[in-house]
This record gives C-alpha cells, structure tokens and sequence, in this order.
C-alpha cells in the first residue's frame, strides 16, 4: 500500500478495467446522474460537458463554454456515447446500469447495451446547469493530481476534521 492509500481517509473506487483518458478525461456518478467532461474531436481546446440522469436519462451536452453540442438533438450524441462507454470501464457495465435505473435483459451488459436502452425511451432533453460545477470538479481534479505526493494537510483541505494521526 501507497503512503498516500495509507494517509488517505477517502475510499478509492479502483476501476473496472484501465481506460484512456485521452478521450474522456473525467467520469462519474454524482448528483443522480452520470456526468463527465468528453473531449472534442475536431478541436483540440474544446471539451464537451455531458450528463445523463438516473431513471428519466435525460441527457445534456454542451461545451465548456455552454455552447450546445450540435449532436445531441433528439438522441444521444456521440460525447454522452463515449461517457456511457468509459463509466463501463471506470465502474463497471452492472453498476452503472443499476445507478441508472436501467433494465437490462439477461446477458452480457456493454455501454452500447445501455446506451442502447435507454436511447429507446426517447429521453428528453435536459438542462445544462450541471455543466458548471462538473466542470469546475474537473479542474479541481486536475489541479491535485499536479501536486506532489505528501501525507502533510493541503490548506483548502484543512476543514475536513482529522480522523487520526498521521506516524
């Protein structure tokens, strides 16, 4: 175990399967829905915010920017495709379905079996309020995996209570 598992008070989900980051650089299951950042295709600075809620699927997507995708009228858009397909890798295709709400038949469940699913319903397209703080999560991410590894308290941390000694 890590110095970092050891001073860690955090349970650390590990993932399903290794995955790429490259395309979708941040996933998870947070505030009733699946959300995420996805990465543009055509635009190297340009990333895409995209949401699913559990049990309506309601979907969004817009860019960092709140500009809308032009992809997701009326269906799932090749970025909530993506984010479906890597929270498969990151958490695995039977939680994933269960946080969802989504009935699977029997038989090997896949990110394109889910999305699949509920593309069926026909979803409703949803608001992009999410976008703001998934995206601010995701720097927020991005900022500590910059730093060091050290068991010492990180000053914006500091009012977590302490839950033991550090040796």
């Amino acid at each position: 175990m890590s110095d970092w598992e050891r001073s860690s008070t955090a349970r650390v989900t590990v993932p399903a399967r290794p995955r790429k980051l490259a395309k979708v650089p941040f996933v998870e299951l947070a505030d009733g829905r699946l959300q995420g950042v996805v990465s543009s295709g055509s635009d190297i600075e340009r990333v895409y915010v995209s949401s699913v809620a559990a049990g309506t699927y309601a979907f969004a997507c817009s860019t960092n920017n709140n500009r809308p995708c032009g992809g997701a009228r009326g269906m799932f858009c090749n970025h909530i495709r993506a984010l479906i397909n890597e929270a498969v890798l990151q958490y695995g295709a039977e939680r994933v379905a269960r946080y969802l709400r989504v009935e699977l038949a029997d038989g090997d469940p896949s990110g394109p079996t889910i999305a699949h699913v509920m593309d069926n319903t026909r979803p409703a397209q949803g608001d992009t309020k999410a976008a703001a703080p998934v995206f601010s999560r995701f720097l927020r991410h991005l900022a500590y995996l910059e730093l060091a590894p050290t068991t010492a308290p990180l000053p914006e941390m500091q009012w977590f209570p302490p839950t033991r000694a550090v040796a």
